[in-house]
């Protein structure tokens, strides 16, 4: 058994030509769709970058193993305690642990935890490459790694490998020898005018006036030629687009290379090959371009595809409602492993191999690095509903509580928390179902994301709003630093 893991960084769905994207962003991956189950509802449980990865390595919940952000307490897993033994819960119980002892070789090519000083996500590897740039690399410096491991081990039987490329991350560096491939192409049918002068008239970290944080930060951005410093015109617009298109476009052209030096070696109808991402990209919901600061679809929902030689061919689509430590589950049990005591996913591995949907009834995700929110994704009546529970707006402008039907408004433009106060009700008693849960499981007596709040805040906007809002004054957007000022005061 052969697994090939392709982690693709900050990738969006509906970017995706296998998704529906009009744009050509993904040829190789759109290839590999023909021959793989396409998951419709994947959603990674806890964002951003390292709870994601956190989660889906450990099998848990941000809630249950302390990492829901990106600094602080929230960074750091809970301590194992007085339970620990010469091994951590980690080495035991973790994802590439249970690939180990069900006999699988595990190998990685990935910076990302150096990037995030995720020391505890090395458990369970057998070998680490690290590109060594913190999650700037591009594709050309990550692939040809793995190629070359491919090349001198692939012939080998039972391993499993991880390779993670960033090129769709802010900022935007595909080569400019590449040029623009989108520059005739029309932008997403939602990204209008109207929309840029309401996102450009309001506020926020990474919004229209403030893309690259709480300023302008010029110096850093005119780095990146592919990067615009405002959403100040609808060329600015396209140029963001574009930036973020050819990110994708680049990272399937070395995914395409790195397809080829399995059918070079003669393996490539024997590997399995997985392709997803560890959170998607907000690119406008919310007023935030270019990065994931919230916890709803926009941010939650991956793309999966996995394509299993014998189960999957002709391929198909599942539209259930996934968490993606789930189809981690799954796979330990389709290796010939069992799946740890300790784990929140849930295999549906029968389901897989039949070609069936089992799927959740729903999914409670989390976001405590830019907002401190827990979303319910739901389906009611054949549509797909959110309902958004924000505890900390991260300087935007999201209420406590939002309602969207993902079905008729998937970029969440009209909250209906007026209209449907019974659906709200609905995903607050789900919410409440899965926290009780949570706590009865849970190891301490602590909500993670409390301590976010206890702490001052999210983690990138702590220490930020005295400048910013001194910034909205600035830009004649004085209603917006007053509305802040009342909300924060304990951080005036």
């Amino acid at each position: 058994m052969r697994v090939l893991f392709i982690d693709i960084d900050t990738l969006r769905a509906d970017h995706l030509g296998c998704y529906g994207y009009h744009r050509d962003t993904s040829p190789n991956l759109d290839r590999l769709a023909q021959e793989a189950v396409r998951f419709e509802n994947n959603f990674v449980t806890d964002a951003p970058c390292l709870p994601s990865r956190t989660a889906l390595w450990s099998g848990r919940f941000g809630f249950r193993t302390g990492v829901v952000g990106h600094m602080g307490s929230s960074a750091d897993p809970f301590n194992d305690g007085c339970p620990r033994g010469f091994r951590d819960s980690y080495d035991a119980t973790s994802w590439m642990s249970a690939l180990r002892r069900a006999g699988l070789y595990t190998v990685t090519v990935s910076p990302f935890g150096e990037r995030h000083s995720a020391w505890e996500w090395y458990a369970g590897y057998r070998e680490m490459y690290n590109p060594g740039k913190g999650g700037m690399e591009r594709a050309d410096e990550v692939i040809p790694t793995a190629i070359d491991w491919i090349e001198r081990n692939g012939d080998r039987d039972d391993w499993f490998l991880h390779v993670n490329v960033w090129d769709p991350h802010t900022p935007y560096r595909t080569p400019l020898e590449y040029g623009d491939r989108f520059a005739d192409d029309p932008l997403p049918a939602w990204m209008t005018e109207e929309l840029r002068q309401k996102c450009w008239d309001g506020f926020g970290p990474h919004s229209a006036q403030e893309l690259a944080g709480h300023d302008l930060n010029e110096a850093w951005v005119r780095q990146y030629p592919r990067v615009p410093l405002q959403l100040d015109s609808m060329d600015a617009v396209r140029q963001w687009i574009d930036g973020y298109d050819m990110g994708i476009w680049y990272a399937d052209m070395w995914i395409g290379k790195l397809l080829e030096s399995l059918k070079a070696k003669g393996i490539f109808e024997d590997t399995v090959i997985i392709v997803s991402s560890d959170h998607s990209e907000s690119q406008g919901e919310f007023n935030v371009w270019g990065d994931h600061q919230t916890a709803d679809p926009s941010v939650c929902r991956v793309p999966l595809l996995i394509r299993w030689p014998g189960l999957t061919d002709g391929g198909r689509v599942d539209r259930a409602l996934h968490y993606h430590f789930d189809w981690a589950a799954t796979l330990i049990e389709l290796a010939g492993g069992t799946v740890p005591a300790n784990w929140d996913g849930v295999p549906y591995t029968e389901a897989f191999k039949a070609g069936v949907e089992q799927g959740r009834p729903y999914l409670v995700t989390s976001q405590g690095a830019w907002s401190v929110q827990r979303a319910v994704r739901f389906d009611v009546e054949g549509e797909a509903w959110v309902c958004l529970r924000t505890y900390h707006d991260g300087h935007k402008a999201l209420d406590p509580v939002m309602l969207f039907n993902l079905t008729r408004d998937p970029y969440m433009q009209h909250n209906l928390l007026a209209e449907r106060p019974d659906l709200v009700d609905k995903a607050m008693g789900m919410l409440a179902e899965w926290h009780h849960a949570m706590m009865l499981k849970s190891t301490t007596n602590i909500d993670p994301l409390m301590t976010v709040l206890r702490e001052g805040g999210p983690s990138h906007t702590r220490y930020q709003l005295p400048a910013y809002l001194e910034r909205l004054r600035a830009t004649g957007r004085a209603d917006y630093a007053e509305r802040l000022e009342k909300l924060h005061p304990d951080e005036v």
